[in-house]
């Protein structure tokens, strides 16, 4: 039975992997967390005079450095000048050269927000009027390439090593003392330390290139590593190395002296090292609490305690779940009933915890209902939340087959044996018994013969090792317990990818401000009229392969004569839309005007103006865009808008 098992766990173990694999993979490049809430000049407005500096207002404070905020000239120049200022709260800005011509210019921007994460962009403004421009902002993204999909799956092992150092060890000293001599268990935490360990050296040297050039030459930058030591995300990754130190001896006390105590003695030593263990294990939770998403936002003061609390309840559940299969699986000494029903008592601790800071953290981050569904965050909540509900379904399984479980492995109800089984135990008994008989004329004709007395002791033990395999396993009620302890762990796999990037992901509160933001200030009108103004947000959907996206029309000042218009294509996610044509046609049904069609300008990716469109008199009039995203994609959409 044991050998037809395997095969099926590494099957699943490679699928699991691959699940995971393609998950990181397609996270992309980190979202930003701190949103462009903000601008002066506005996005796609025309000035009438150069400014003197240009300023940007994010939903939090950033940190910046040199050249993280750029000006740049139709010809791809930089006109800005000196450093970038903090000119109040989340605001900052970066002097411009005096007299600039007239023509489009861009705006780039390439920050770190205070949750620690990339933030780059690009919007474009005119002075005098618009212009061609040489410069693209198509691919103004951070955190991205190489080094992003290497700093993703860093966190995704130091994820995975603490949950599985902390919940296994927690696993032996609440649920399974004896498991501290099982070598199996002791690889399990030792190579959860080793994971994590190795993570955040990995982090720490990618940091620098991750939030800077992205390119994988500056990850051996000494330099860099040193701007990064002053971070305050440098300083919760030097505090976890510290940490994992503190952590390394009590794993030794923990598989050292506290396996050779008595059991008298171990109950003495328990309550030290349940002291000191939880208190590592919280500091190294705060690691993240204190440069992450609970670091910043609403109630940092309450979101950090909460935040190392949901750390500590998912590496009691998950890391012990872990722990528990090694057990089942890998442990010859069979587990006790009595400790698998202490861990499921841990477990069910735990995920009360985790419904209780979850939900507090699902408040904090999205802040609406609306945002489950309209946002990346809260549908990736979405997900994880299933993934839960479907791993306590599949926990409550286990707490049945634990119910039915055995105190032994070696109790066998007879009537569940087969012929087969019981012809197969004699056979291994025959063998058994002929290793011995070598065993004993070896011993006493050639006990010279070390090296032959030597192999039948290796024999002997694989015998008795198979033995004890086989008594194990033919508890079936054990067999069904390892089964659905298989499939939790699978789950909480993908579980655990899901979350890395979920914590990658921009927070839907800030999501929606931001948007809320970017329509207000996209609806005002550059000249101070901001009453006549009027912007249609139009989403399309040509049919086509990534044809999905969202049109918006700015007509200033929406009145009789002549306005001037500005049409912007977005994709779902906020980024401009490198589209091929955009057609514009007014259309006033009830006095039978119409379609006037007007053909705008490509000033940039994305950015489409034209002046001069004349409206001959008020009224409801139909603004139907046309959007072509291939050679044969395109669709037509509408909206109404009142002008004059």
């Amino acid at each position: 039975m044991t050998q037809t098992i395997a095969p099926r766990v590494r099957v699943l173990v490679l699928l699991l992997l691959a699940a995971t694999g393609l998950l990181l993979a397609g996270a992309g490049p980190a979202s930003a967390h701190a949103a462009l809430t903000g601008s002066d000049p506005q996005q796609g407005t025309v000035v009438a005079k150069a400014p003197d500096q240009v300023s940007l207002t994010f939903s939090e404070k950033v940190a910046m450095s040199d050249g993280s905020l750029r000006v740049l000239d139709p010809k791809g120049k930089r006109v800005d000048e000196g450093k970038p200022a903090n000119v109040s709260g989340t605001t900052y800005a970066v002097s411009l050269h005096s007299g600039l011509p007239d023509g489009t210019y861009t705006v780039t921007y390439q920050v770190v927000s205070e949750d620690s994460h990339p933030v780059a962009g690009a919007y474009t403004f005119s002075i005098g009027a618009p212009s061609q421009t040489s410069v693209s902002v198509s691919d103004q993204t951070a955190g991205g390439g190489v080094v992003g999909w290497l700093y993703g799956f860093g966190r995704y092992v130091s994820y995975a090593g603490f949950i599985v150092m902390v919940g296994g060890a927690a696993f032996v000293l609440a649920c399974w003392q004896r498991g501290s001599g099982v070598r199996a268990v002791q690889r399990l935490v030792v190579s959860g330390w080793l994971a994590l360990a190795a993570a955040t050296l990995l982090l720490l040297l990618l940091r620098g290139s991750y939030t800077g050039s992205g390119t994988f030459g500056d990850v051996f930058d000494l330099s860099l590593l040193g701007q990064v030591l002053q971070t305050k995300t440098g300083a919760a990754l030097v505090s976890r190395l510290l940490l994992l130190s503190a952590a390394a001896l009590f794993i030794a006390v923990l598989f050292g002296a506290y396996d050779k105590r008595e059991d008298e003695e171990k109950r003495d030593l328990t309550f030290g090292l349940a002291i000191g263990g939880t208190v590592v294990a919280a500091g190294l939770a705060a690691s993240w609490a204190m440069a992450e998403h609970a670091s910043t936002g609403l109630q940092t003061g309450i979101a950090m305690p909460v935040d190392v609390l949901h750390l500590l309840a998912v590496a009691a559940w998950l890391g012990g779940l872990c722990a528990l299969l090694v057990a089942l699986y890998r442990a010859d000494t069979p587990i006790e009933r009595s400790a698998v029903r202490r861990f499921s008592t841990l477990a069910f601790t735990s995920v009360v915890t985790l419904v209780a800071t979850g939900v507090y953290q699902s408040w904090r981050q999205l802040g609406s209902w609306s945002a489950f569904t309209d946002t990346t965050y809260g549908q990736l909540l979405l997900v994880k939340i299933g993934l839960v509900a479907l791993l306590v379904g599949i926990a409550w399984i286990s707490r049945r087959w634990t119910a039915r479980l055995g105190d032994t492995a070696a109790v066998v109800i007879a009537k569940d044996v087969s012929p087969a089984d019981e012809a197969d135990a004699d056979e291994a008994d025959a063998d058994e018994a002929v290793v011995r008989e070598k065993a004993h004329v070896s011993a006493g004709a050639a006990g010279a013969d070390s090296g032959r007395a030597a192999q039948l002791a290796r024999q002997q033990a694989a015998v008795d090792t198979a033995r004890r395999k086989r008594q194990r396993d033919a508890d079936p009620d054990r067999f069904g317990l390892r089964r659905s302890v298989l499939a939790e762990a699978g789950v909480a796999v993908v579980l655990l990818a899901v979350t890395t990037v979920l914590t990658q992901t921009e927070p839907g509160r800030t999501e929606e401000e931001a948007k809320a933001a970017t329509s207000s200030s996209a609806s005002s009108s550059p000249s101070g009229d901001t009453s006549s103004a009027v912007t249609l947000d139009i989403p399309f959907d040509t049919g086509g392969e990534d044809g999905k996206g969202i049109v918006r029309v700015d007509l200033n000042p929406a009145r009789v004569g002549a306005n001037e218009m500005h049409v912007y294509v977005e994709r779902p996610n906020g980024r401009a839309f490198d589209v091929p044509e955009v057609k514009v046609s007014f259309t006033l049904e009830a006095k039978n005007i119409g379609p006037l069609p007007v053909t705008p300008d490509r000033i940039t990716t994305g950015h489409w103006t034209a002046s001069g469109v004349q409206l001959p008199m008020a009224g409801d009039w139909k603004v139907a865009v046309t959007v072509r995203t291939s050679d044969i994609d395109q669709t037509t959409v509408s909206k109404n808008a009142q002008i004059g």
